[in-house]
Order: C-alpha cells, then structure tokens, then sequence
C-alpha cells in the first residue's frame, strides 16, 4: 500500500478516487524519516478491519543515532479533542469514513494552516472507533528535543496565534454538530449568600517545599486588601520541615490544615479540605507553594472582578519565571484566546485554564475537584464554565516559578501520556454532561 504525505484534505480525497477499489489509505502526518516492521500493515490492517476503525494508530519507537527509545501513545476517547494529540506519524485511514466526514467542507479547510486534519479527524471520530495498537509498528527518527516543561505552553506560543484562532473556529463547528455548546446566557450566582469568617481566602496545599513555601506565604500576607483575609495552608504530610516551618508561622492570618499520611490526599483533596473549612473566605485563591503574586494588589484585582461580573470564577493571568523571578520563555501566559461568547467552549480543546484561578466558594463546594495532583483544578474549571459565568484578568498577576524541582519539568513520555490520558477523561465526561444538558434544556423548551 502506498504511503501518502498528509498536506491536505482535497489532495487526500483526489488520492482515495484514483484508488477507489482500496477500503483503507496509509496516511503519514509529518516529515519524520520513518521505518515500518516487516508486519505494520498486516496488524493495523486487520485491527481496523476488526474493529471497524475509522482511524488506527500505534506505538513507535524514535531513534537519536544508534540509541532507540520506545514511545507509547495515548489510546483515543470521546474527550481526545485537542488539537495537539498525538497519533505518531502515521495512521490508517478508512477510505469511506474520510470521504463521508469530508463532504461538507470548504475549499478554506483545505487551504487551513493543517491542510484540514484537526477537522477531518474529529468528524470522522463521531460515532466511529478510533483504534490504537499497544504494539511497537516503526520506528521514527527524533527531531524535538525539548523537555515536557517547555513543550507545554506551544499552544499560547504568539507565533502559533493563527493556527490556533483556525483550529477554535474548526472545533466550535465540531460542537456544534453534538450539540454540546454551552448556552450563551450563563449563570451569575448571588455573590451576598451565605455568612463566612472573611471575605478571601488564599489558599495554599503544600507537600516537602520547605525552600519555596515561605516566599509563596509572604506574597500572600502582603497582599493590601480593605476586607478581610486569610491564608490557609494545607500540609500535605511534609517530611522535609516544611510543616515545621509553618508551625513557626506567628501570624493570625495564617490557618494550618495538617494532612496525615493515612487520609490519602492528593492536591485537589487539599483543596477540598480547605474549601470545607470553617476557616474559608467567601472567595477561594490559587496560590502554589512555589509560585508567588508579584504584586501587592492582586487579592483587590481578583475580589473586585468577581463583583464587578457577577462571576463564579476568575482566572488571571501569569508569568514563566526562573526560581530567582527572571521571566523566560514564552514568558507571560494570558490566554487571550478566551472569549466571553466562546471560552467556556474553546477551554475543552486546549489543555489549561489560566492561573491564578479563584472560586466563589459556595459554588466551588458544591463542585469539589477531584482527589488527584494532576488536572483538578481542569476539572473544577470545566464543570464550572458549563454553567456559570468566569471572570477573565488578561495581564499577569501572578508568577509561576520554574526550577529543578518542579514536578513538571521534565516528565517521562508515559507521565505525560497519563496526564493527558486524564484530562482526556475528563473532557468525555464534560462533553456528554454538555450534550445532555443541551438535550434536556430542548426537550425542557418544546
């Protein structure tokens, strides 16, 4: 079977006619220098004539020299509707299903800076099986060479702005058509319910950060605030001196909540303890044990934006620093891309939310983030934007430190792969609770 480069949908359609008696096409997505195993079309043949597969894909290996490391991928779900998922290099294409999901489209997708692919797959996704093989099938050469941490943000990168206005437009379409776009009227809740100790809270889970905690607590204290507030710390069974630490703490301001071992806390059941709390504020803050706010203004900025909308959340925007607070790339992190009309849809395709993040208490109670350390707050920001509305600060408040010891830095393939994985996961829940809450609110209306 020929192996045809991707470069555009028409071209991909021209080459199925030219072979029409042939039920799948080999369709390769980049310029990678590949090497196929003696059965590669033999397995992803008969695994998409099984399954009656759309699309399939497998594991690869990559080759820097002489050294070749494995590189697994993540299998495919209802919520795999980011743009940057990573099939490999090539896939098997069902001829039918790329002509059917292909009908209606534009001479413009074809001209789109993907040639059409981010449309193509997910229209032929809907309904169909996308099948990946847990089997090594080639081999590719390696060309990105950058760490977990710094290919994480490729999608706020200014230089990709177009793409990324084009792949928003092609994924608001593909809503549209399961119905799952959130009302244009959202919810804004009545900020004056409720009775609680103080107006904010900022909020702090801590596990071992005994060189970073201190900076995040004195950000937080010197915050300049005509209400009340308070820091509440949640250590997460600290085994570094960082629990000791914050015991030192003399100040009344400073609530500590001590996680044990045995209560099987990850960050988002930090978060819960402190949003349950009878020490929490009205509004509930981001802030990372090793991050800081650079400025004294950010708890008023934050407060003030959820009266002046009405808002159930806030989100700000922040800054990539060293662990000395030198900005490096790509710098500051705005994501600009959300829109009143349509963030709440676009925050499904793109992998975060923004920082620092802030919950209307009530609200957030009645939500709670799952009990992980990774994607919580995703999570919480998706179920909330379903509803109600979110307040946006587009200049940075808010500094987000990098240095060895971050947990993000330089993540295996299979973590990064298990993270994305989740956030998958918690896309496909939110994409059927938008459909059937968009199909109770039809049948609600007739």
């Amino acid at each position: 079977m020929k192996l045809i480069r991707f470069t555009n949908v028409d071209e991909l359609r021209d080459e199925i006619f030219k072979n029409s008696l042939e039920q799948f096409i080999l369709v390769k997505l980049d310029d990678r220098k590949i090497y196929l195993d003696d059965n590669f079309m033999h397995r992803m043949e008969e695994v998409a004539s099984d399954s009656d597969a759309s699309i399939t894909y497998s594991y690869y290996r990559e080759k820097e020299g002489d050294r070749v490391t494995l590189h697994p991928v993540s299998d495919y779900q209802f919520g795999s509707v980011r743009d940057d998922f990573d099939f490999g290099s090539v896939v098997l294409l069902n001829a039918a299903d790329v002509l059917a999901a292909s009908e209606g489209f534009s001479s413009d997708e074809s001209a789109s800076p993907d040639g059409g692919w981010y449309a193509l797959r997910l229209h032929m996704s809907i309904g169909k099986t996308v099948a990946s093989l847990p089997e090594y099938l080639y081999t590719v050469e390696k060309e990105d060479f950058r760490k977990s941490g710094d290919k994480q943000h490729d999608y706020v990168n200014p230089r990709n702005c177009y793409i990324q206005a084009h792949n928003e437009r092609v994924f608001t379409d593909f809503l549209t058509d399961i119905d799952a776009m959130v009302p244009l009227n959202p919810l804004h809740p009545d900020l004056s319910e409720g009775v609680f100790p103080v107006e904010a809270s900022i909020v702090i889970p801590v596990r071992n950060r005994v060189s970073t905690i201190s900076d995040a607590i004195r950000s937080a204290l010197l915050q300049s605030a005509d209400f009340k507030f308070n820091v509440i710390v949640v250590d997460n069974d600290s085994s570094d001196g960082t629990r000791e630490l914050l015991e030192d703490i003399d100040d009344p301001r400073v609530v500590l909540l001590k996680v044990s071992k045995e209560e099987n806390l990850g960050i988002g059941g930090c978060w819960n303890k402190a949003l349950l709390s009878e020490h929490c504020g009205r509004f509930a803050v981001q802030l990372d044990s090793d991050d800081i706010y650079p400025a004294t203004d950010v708890l008023c900025r934050i407060v003030r934006k959820f009266y002046e909308e009405s808002c159930a959340m806030v989100v700000g925007s922040y800054t990539m620093t060293d662990f000395n607070l030198n900005p490096i790339p790509p710098g500051v992190i705005d994501h600009k891309e959300w829109t009143a009309l349509n963030g709440a849809n676009n925050a499904l395709r793109i992998n975060g939310f923004g920082a620092p993040r802030a919950f209307y208490t009530p609200v957030a109670r009645s939500v709670l983030f799952p009990n992980v350390s990774y994607g919580e707050d995703y999570a919480m920001c998706l179920r909330i934007s379903r509803e109600y509305a979110v307040g946006r600060i587009f200049d940075s408040i808010y500094c987000c430190r990098r240095w060895n010891g971050n947990s993000d830095a330089d993540l295996s393939i299979e973590k990064v792969n298990a993270n994305n994985e989740y956030k998958d996961f918690l896309r496909s829940v939110e994409l059927i609770a938008r459909i059937r809450a968009n199909m109770e609110r039809d049948d609600y209306s007739k």
